[in-house]
């Protein structure tokens, strides 16, 4: 099944609002799962209209004349938008009539569809007409772009007006493409799709070409824009070539110094970092440039530039100061290193350095046996680094150490207090778990078949015009992508309502992957009332929702199914392997949403006996995705947690692992694999699977409301 119907099927059902089922969380943080009712009370008259668009009707309390107007408009508009695309301009003339008089809202989209059934029957000079009107009417409306596109067929005037006044708009990339495959060789036309489409496919060769043919025509601002490009695609070589000409900013020079030194050219780095400290010697970027610079240049070199970041940028003194304590370690100095760390802990005991030098020193005591000594050292990160990742991996394993000293009571209170802070966390799930919850345990997960509410739902966006929310009530949703692509685009920052929007309606196109990293992205945001809509965006369940949502559900209910597998383990895998990118390929070769490798596949085929099939194809996908994780499930006696951790390093791996580890403390396994990313790819596998089942499991929120 295709990406964009199960996009559209996991959001195009219509909220009325109703019950909600709340997942609590003491400590500052409150989580609302709503699941809400759903209510339609509107007649449909064409049924390839309900097919086709959704809207939001009212609920009875709030029907009025006034909303059975407007519900009426909404339906001559969504009816005539179907009959153009049938062909049929004159019965969508007459649902067009006189409609922008009465629906003002959508006056410009409406007017513009008039001009397209016109045409449609043949009567191009009132097509023309209506065209023109709209552009003279409504010259600032993202509308008139698909109208200066028809009438630029026969006056190019017109395109050059939406390249102008419209360049992000979709529509006026198409015009680009339309003219440079008439003339490749206009590099003004190129830089528009290298500023406004940067991660298209076709883009990166455009960027090559700029580079390559037409280097001395280009402006400090077109550098910018190609080494943004670069950034973005992880090319960090190109980039801090193409910084180097860009504008002199802190950020620019930064970047580089940052993209030579990645791309190995260290000398020309240094320069750089240099040109960067004496151009301003204030800027934010400097201090982490500085701290940069002192991992490419000799010991005694890198603690003059260390000392420098801590007598002027206390925002990167702690890192400096885990930086200068190594140094200082490895030129036998001792005394000052731990003279450094002492500093780390008294004067910036709530930074990130410090709770990561607690929990290095905890882990060393805890494998000396010293449990209590453990304890000790872990246990001041929750209460002096309540946001650090850390704080609850530190608190589940207070309370694993309590349980070995026979602490029954803090043993309790540790896990208690990890899942009321940290609810999301994968250590949540572990003191879930060990709490005795019915949440399924790694030998467990697999054979549990949780009740799933439905994800079928469809949020209001938090942000956008009157306008854009109208089209997306209407489940016009190409149109208001591109209504709130042209809204915000002269914009430099987002507002977080704006970021979350963005990365919903990315989720909409069926771009997942963008989707949820730029949500999961607003946690990074550090300006105190950006955090303070953050948080409070963090208490919705579209947040939530967004973060975990479940493209693909059909098939990933379909063949989980079949091989008795707990789905929501499935999507969580998918989740970490691809993010539901049917398409995506790894460096190692791996293809489609769980990250199937070629070698692999036809195995796969020759057991199930299915010559015929494409890794990329979501359907099949899924089927030998599915497949192999059942194989490692048996291998290894449906130990989930094993078998996660061979479908990403292979059975082999973790034989050995079992045989240098055993298996008496699940927990304590974990903590021993060898492989970071695998490790890491266990508990974001077992995180994911945990969301789940809070965002979409009503007993497991039934569990959160009792802990309450």
């Amino acid at each position: 099944m295709g990406q964009k119907k199960l996009s559209n099927k996991l959001f195009l059902t219509v909220i009325l609002g109703g019950a909600s089922t709340t997942l609590i969380t003491t400590i500052g943080l409150i989580i609302k799962s709503q699941r809400s009712a759903i209510e339609s009370h509107h007649t449909v008259v064409e049924s390839k209209v309900s097919k086709k668009h959704h809207f939001f009707p009212f609920t009875k309390a709030l029907a009025s004349a006034e909303d059975s107007h407007l519900n009426n408009h909404r339906h001559s508009y969504l009816l005539a938008s179907n009959l153009i695309e049938q062909q049929q301009g004159k019965r969508a003339l007459k649902q067009l009539e006189n409609l922008e008089q009465d629906y003002l809202l959508l006056a410009p989209y409406i007017l513009l569809k008039q001009g397209q059934a016109y045409e449609l029957e043949g009567n191009i000079a009132k097509a023309t007409e209506v065209w023109q009107n709209l552009i003279i009417k409504y010259p600032d409306s993202p509308a008139i772009v698909e109208a200066l596109y028809l009438l630029g067929r026969d006056n190019p005037a017109y395109w050059d007006r939406a390249i102008t006044q419209f360049p992000h708009h979709p529509r006026t990339h198409d015009i680009i493409r339309r003219m440079l495959a008439q003339n490749p060789n206009q590099p003004r036309l190129m830089l528009v799709l290298v500023k406004n489409t940067p991660e298209a496919k076709d883009v990166e060769q455009i960027r090559e070409r700029l580079v390559k043919e037409y280097s001395s025509q280009l402006s400090a601002a077109d550098w910018e824009a190609i080494a943004d490009g670069y950034w973005l695609k992880w090319d960090y070589g190109k980039a801090g070539q193409a910084y180097t000409k860009a504008p002199r900013t802190p950020r620019n020079l930064y970047r580089a110094a940052r993209g030579l030194h990645l791309g190995n050219d260290k000398t020309k780095a240094k320069q750089y970092y240099l040109q960067l400290l004496r151009a301003f010697p204030k800027a934010e970027e400097t201090g982490l440039g500085l701290r940069r610079l002192a991992t490419i240049v000799n010991k005694r070199e890198a603690l003059n530039y260390l000392d420098l970041v801590i007598s002027r940028f206390p925002q990167e003194t702690p890192q400096a100061l885990v930086q200068k304590a190594k140094i200082l370690e490895s030129l036998k100095s001792p005394v000052s290193a731990a003279n450094a760390r002492q500093v780390l802990l008294t004067n910036y005991a709530s930074s990130e350095a410090a709770a990561q030098y607690r929990w290095r020193m905890a882990q060393k005591k805890a494998q000396a046996k010293d449990f209590m000594g453990a304890w000790q050292w872990a246990q001041p990160i929750a209460v002096n680094n309540p946001d650090s990742s850390l704080a609850p991996k530190a608190g589940f394993w207070v309370g694993k150490w309590a349980q070995q000293l026979g602490h029954t009571e803090e043993t309790q209170t540790a896990f208690k207090s990890v899942l009321t802070s940290y609810p999301q966390s994968y250590y949540a799930w572990r003191s879930a778990v060990a709490l005795g919850w019915d949440v399924g345990d790694f030998t467990t997960v697999r054979q549990k078949l949780p009740l799933i509410s439905s994800a079928n739902t469809r949020f209001l966006p938090p942000a956008g015009s009157a306008i854009f929310q109208e089209l997306y009530k209407l489940g016009l949703e190409e149109e208001a992508w591109t209504q709130f692509r042209v809204e915000v685009s002269k914009k430099q920052n987002l507002t977080v309502a704006e970021e979350f929007t963005w990365g919903l309606m990315q989720l909409h196109q069926g771009k997942n992957l963008r989707s949820i990293n730029q949500i999961w992205s607003l946690k990074k945001r550090d300006n105190p009332e950006d955090r303070e809509q953050w948080q409070a965006l963090r208490q919705t369940s579209q947040y939530w929702q967004a973060l975990f949502p479940m493209p693909f559900e059909e098939s990933i209910l379909k063949w989980s199914q079949q091989r008795q597998i707990n789905p929501l383990l499935v999507t969580s895998l998918i989740r970490q392997e691809s993010r539901f990118e049917p398409e995506i390929k790894s460096s190692a070769g791996a293809l489609g949403l769980m990250q199937v490798m070629p070698g692999t596949g036809q195995w796969i085929a020759q057991q199930t006996k299915q010559p015929n099939y494409s890794l990329t194809n979501p359907e099949d996908n899924i089927n030998f995705g599915t497949f192999y994780l059942d194989y490692t499930h048996r291998r290894y006696n449906n130990n989930s947690m094993l078998a996660v951790a061979s479908y990403n390093a292979g059975p082999n791996n973790v034989a050995k692992w079992v045989s240098r580890y055993g298996l008496s403390d699940p927990d304590f396994f974990v903590e021993q694999i060898p492989f970071r990313e695998t490790r890491g790819y266990v508990e974001s596998v077992f995180e994911n699977y945990w969301n789940y089942m809070l965002i979409y499991n009503p007993d497991t929120a039934k569990l959160f409301e009792q802990l309450s």
